[in-house]
């Protein structure tokens, strides 16, 4: 048995991942999926003190609390960046680091510096009346859909979970100081169909930072996969476990 936790991305909650949840758990295998502070049943704790490292500190607490080794840490788009900072505080808890069409952070990054688009985000919100609340991205046209998702009944399921992102989780860095983060292997997973205009990925180096080749696997299909392909996902991460 392996232990995943899923870690959602920005705007998203915890119930993001429950078509892949049941078929990780199937294959015999533990599986969380947390909301983290702001969002789903922790709505209520949204403000504008709450941050990367608020987020941080809610797996890092998570995984201690629960006694959790040996985990596979799969972070989505922001998320890229909660997990490698979790990973640099409990690296000996960590098997794996899957960066899910993610964001990945050198040391000393934000948000804004490994997607400078995200910088306009910030600007827009601290032009409204409530300058630390960033709403989620509006739903466009197909083949973009809102966060990749074009379903209908799919668009209007994932509208119940959204809830405004704050700032400071864009805006706080990412540490990774601890010499024993870069052992950890990773994957990359990315979502390859359409994206909206400014989304530009970083490359994978062919090297992971432990000195292993760089592992990249594609899902042909937009942003939130765990929606729109959960199977296909879950294969892939069956492979890790």
């Amino acid at each position: 048995m392996s232990i995943f936790l899923l870690v959602h991305g920005a705007w998203h909650s915890g119930r993001c991942w429950e078509r892949v949840v049941p078929l990780l758990a199937a294959a015999g295998h533990r599986v969380v999926a947390p909301s983290l502070t702001g969002y789903g049943d922790k709505a209520h704790l949204l403000g504008p003190e709450v941050g990367l490292d608020t987020h941080t500190d809610d797996i890092v607490s998570l995984i201690m609390e629960e006694d959790l080794t040996d985990v596979i840490l799969v972070g989505h788009s922001y998320a890229g960046l909660v997990i490698s900072s979790a990973a640099n505080r409990i690296p000996d808890r960590i098997a794996h680091l899957v960066y899910l069409d993610a964001m990945v952070p050198e040391d000393g990054e934000s948000a804004v510096d490994v997607l400078p688009v995200t910088q306009a985000l910030i600007d827009r919100a601290a032009e409204s009346e409530v300058g630390w609340r960033i709403p989620p991205m509006p739903e466009s046209p197909p083949p973009l859909g809102l966060f990749g998702v074009t379903d209908p009944a799919d668009v209007a399921w994932l509208r119940t979970m959204l809830s405004d992102h704050p700032v400071l989780c864009l805006r706080q860095p990412v540490r990774l100081d601890n010499p024993a983060v870069h052992t950890i292997p990773r994957t990359h997973i990315h979502c390859v169909a359409a994206a909206p205009e400014g989304i530009k990925r970083r490359p994978v180096p062919a090297t992971q930072p432990n000195g292993s080749p760089a592992q990249v696997w594609e899902l042909d299909t937009g942003h939130d996969c765990m929606i729109t392909m959960p199977a296909e996902l879950t294969e892939l991460l069956l492979k890790l476990g």
